[in-house]
């Protein structure tokens, strides 16, 4: 092997967690050559994740030689930061949860951050973009917010923005573990076509087929490496995944959800599964969906409509379907958790929802809640959202103690779990330091120990290595054979049918091949879930709507889109911020008038439905109104309309209140509108150059401008984990929605742990991508986004000034 062809070297390389009380690197030679694919495999806590990370230079050894790209960037001096950030200029990663490192909500912009730290000019970022869009068949989403969609695309911008960089070098952290079939053949294709261009290739991986693209496959165990094939094939890659530990793919009775249901409905196909039956399956129904439609918020997209299923009590399914097609959704509503548009679900005899044509059925009572939480135990598809405890064997008794036992028979319960999981060891532990295979088997251990008669498992062997599937498929095998009826979702059909009784698939009745499959769910291309999915959670069109994009790259016809849209971020955010000061000033209801009309007129011209921008803003509409009518008690001038008690209410009182009330409401309407009109890196940028001159005083406006993109981009996503782990609560019996008024205020406080664990973990993760991405702090930047002042600019300063010049006037007016 020559040197020439040696991109990266590891020597004897050490790596440790705790200061060397354990290594989780103990030792690591490897050797990779220019365009070679490597697979890294290993049981889980072998450290796979931690070389990978050495691999792409994003952390440092303890000790050992590193040479990446021909840059020494650690050898027995220690680690040399120059070096360090020349390598990372060659070196792509891409993460196990892309949504960590995707730092924009729109796709060209996330592409554009790397070329833009790397100083390319503004023609090559463009250029950039155009291509590594093209690479990963993404160039119809360039405008669309990469937040919203599937993980597939997710996986695919995350590719692309490393490739934007111009990477030699990609390494891969299970990039497909929680993808569908189609959604990992759309990354294994994206693999195969880079590799064929000369690009080198590391990869961490579970699934057995993946290793068919490999060149070399490297086990991990114990913290040392070892290549298990060679370059001449990986013919042993089955023995090789076997003995590193890593798991099988595998699905039972299937439904296989199409994401592109339309409005003709669905079809429903029964498949039993091909391993003979060890049970009676009773005649009873436990669950029936009829008729049920479902559609996500603030979208006219469904989810899916006219669905049909019924399980019978002691049988287990196995649900399968494209991401995004709704699995989740619908698991979500089996406990309560979500309700559906139209249609009714019964869980054993509970009425989870209700036929009504008119709407969403009634929420539940009290009682019926608390009923369906001991029938229901609902296992969630990320683990870390369901654990909440201080220990693992407190978060495990957390269900029982809610259901009222006793503390003998909840010790017993949690006992009987946590052998069944093999966990015991972990009992004392607590389950935010665990591995995320272990933090799975945890929440599994926690549901399990409340005895439902129906178990939903999202996922429960997504990223798991073949011992801990080996005791998940155990456990679901003993509940079976208890008459627990189980709902698995899965990605693997062998799993299905080596747990399931049946396998049931849902598809289209449009865009189905001849032999009855799902064109979508079988086909490539972006058909199916990954599209939809963006359709759902925010569709395209209202995405490029959303504003900031640049004319002339590409971009949707200007006339697609609102007025306001259209206008330069700096101008709409000085804009908003004078007309929202100005309504403080509003003293008349002829001001007031003004103001209202101008507020239509904006909402008119930037296209925000009436709907849309209310649910936005109506808690903090609601609450600001209230707090200006409460100055009707404290204001005294005027005439006395009536006394309630020692207070008097006067028509002054009265008027004050409402202008007030008026004023708050005018002010919320159009700092909502702006956020609506103005995507959070367009309001970034322009904070930026607002800011720009106090660069000159030592204010670092960039690096400010740059806290304030990723908090408007996390926090909607800190805000989805903490509704994730009140139903978490909720699903184990918490009194967070059954409680009285002092218990719902201790389980809502219980969230604030899980969630300062979930930030940590997030503000780690965006630490390695911002380094992934070459940003650096002080060193100067270009931008895909050029402002420039338009006629329309202009037009709308005029309108702003015309507006308070009236305002200004009206009082004076007819004295």
């Amino acid at each position: 092997m020559t040197a020439q062809n040696t991109v990266i070297a590891l020597r004897d390389v050490r790596f440790s967690y705790d200061s060397g009380a354990t290594w989780v690197l103990d030792g690591v030679d490897l050797t990779i050559r220019r365009g070679e694919r490597i697979c890294l495999v290993g049981p889980n806590g072998s450290g796979k994740s931690t070389l990978s990370r050495v691999i792409a230079g994003l952390v440092a050894p303890d000790s050992g030689y590193v040479d990446l790209l021909g840059n020494v960037v650690f050898d027995d001096s220690g680690a040399h930061a120059s070096a360090y950030r020349a390598a990372r200029r060659g070196i792509g990663a891409v993460f196990q949860r892309p949504e960590d490192q995707i730092v924009t909500t729109v796709t060209e912009d996330d592409i554009a951050f790397g070329p833009e730290n790397l100083a390319v000019d503004h023609d090559g970022i463009g250029r950039r973009i155009a291509a590594s869009l093209e690479a990963v068949d993404m160039a119809d989403s360039r405008r669309s917010d990469p937040t919203r969609m599937s993980g597939g695309q997710q996986q695919r911008v995350a590719i692309a923005g490393m490739l934007a960089m111009d990477s030699t070098v990609l390494v891969l952290d299970e990039p497909t573990a929680m993808l569908d079939p189609q959604g990992r053949a759309e990354v294994m294709r994206v693999l195969d076509a880079l590799q064929a261009k000369g690009t080198t290739i590391v990869m961490v991986t579970h699934h057995r087929d993946e290793l068919a693209h490999a060149d070399r496959v490297v086990r991990l165990e114990h913290g040392r490496a070892a290549d298990v094939s060679d370059d001449r094939g990986v013919a042993c890659a089955g023995d090789a995944m076997h003995a590193a530990g890593v798991a099988g793919v595998g699905g039972g009775r299937v439904l296989h959800m199409d994401a592109r249901a339309d409005a003709e409905g669905v079809r429903v196909r029964d498949v039993a599964a091909d391993h003979a039956k060890t049970r009676s399956i009773a005649d009873d129904p436990i669950i029936e969906v009829r008729d049920v439609a479902y559609r996500y918020p603030d979208t006219e997209t469904a989810v899916f409509r006219h669905l049909d299923l019924t399980v019978r009590t002691g049988e287990v399914v196995a649900l399968m379907g494209r991401n995004g097609a709704g699995k989740s959704t619908l698991a979500r509503m089996l406990c309560a958790l979500a309700r559906p548009q139209s249609g009714g679900i019964v869980v054993d005899g509970i009425a989870v929802a209700r036929m009504r044509d008119d709407g969403p059925s009634r929420m539940l009572s009290r009682k019926e809640r608390e009923r369906l939480r001991r029938v229901v135990g609902y296992v969630m598809q990320h683990p870390e959202r369901q654990l909440f405890a201080e220990t693992v064997a407190e978060d495990i008794a957390y269900g029982p103690r809610n259901q009222g036992l006793d503390a003998e028979e909840v010790s017993r319960r949690v006992d009987r779990a946590m052998r069944l999981l093999h966990i015991g060891h972990l009992a004392d532990r607590s389950p935010f330091d665990l591995s995320g295979g272990q933090q799975r088997l945890v929440a599994i251990a926690g549901v399990v120990a409340c005895h439902p008669k129906v178990l939903v498992m999202d996922e429960p062997t997504a990223g798991l290595d073949e011992l801990a599937v080996s005791r998940v498929h155990g456990l679901i095998r003993a509940l079976k054979e208890r008459g627990v009826t189980v709902l698995v979702i899965s990605h693997s059909r062998e799993e299905a049918q080596s747990l399931a009784d049946r396998i049931v698939t849902m598809e289209s009745l449009e865009g189905r091949d001849a032999d009855g499959s799902s064109a979508a769910a079988d086909g490539a291309g972006q058909g199916g879930s990954a599209r939809v999915r963006s359709a759902h959670d925010g569709d395209m069109g209202r995405d490029e709507n959303r504003g900031g994009t640049r004319e002339g790259t590409g971009s949707a016809p200007s006339a697609s889109r609102g007025w306001v849209q259209r206008l330069d971020p700096r101008v709409k955010m000085l804009a908003t911020l004078v007309l929202m000061f100005s309504a403080f000033a509003i003293g008349s209801f002829w001001q007031l008038l003004l103001a209202a009309a101008l507020a239509v007129a904006i909402g008119c011209a930037s296209r925000i439905g009436v709907r849309r921008l209310f649910r936005s803003v109506h808690m903090f509409l609601l609450l600001f109104v209230l707090c200006g009518l409460l100055n009707v008690f404290f204001v005294r001038s005027g005439n006395v309309l009536v006394n309630l008690g020692p207070v008097p209410i006067t028509d002054d009182g009265v008027r004050i209140a409402v202008l007030y009330a008026c004023r708050f409401a005018v002010v919320i309407v159009i700092g909502a509108m702006f956020l609506a009109s103005t995507t959070p890196t367009a309001m970034t940028d322009a904070f930026e150059s607002v800011l720009k001159p106090c660069s000159r005083f030592g204010v670092h406006t960039q690096e400010i401008a740059l806290v304030m993109s990723l908090a408007l981009r996390f926090l909607p996503t800190l805000g989805d984990e903490a509704r994730a782990i009140a139903d978490a609560q909720s699903a184990r019996g918490g009194s967070i929605e059954t409680g009285s008024f002092i218990r719902r205020i201790r389980a809502m406080a219980a969230i604030v742990v899980p969630v300062f664990a979930g930030t940590i973990r997030h503000a780690d993760n965006l630490s390695l991508a911002l380094d992934a991405r070459c940003y650096e702090e002080g060193v100067d930047r270009t931008h895909w986004r050029v402002m420039r002042i338009r006629g329309r600019d202009i037009v709308a300063c005029v309108v702003i000034m015309a507006y308070l010049a009236a305002l200004a006037a009206l009082p004076y007016i007819g004295r």
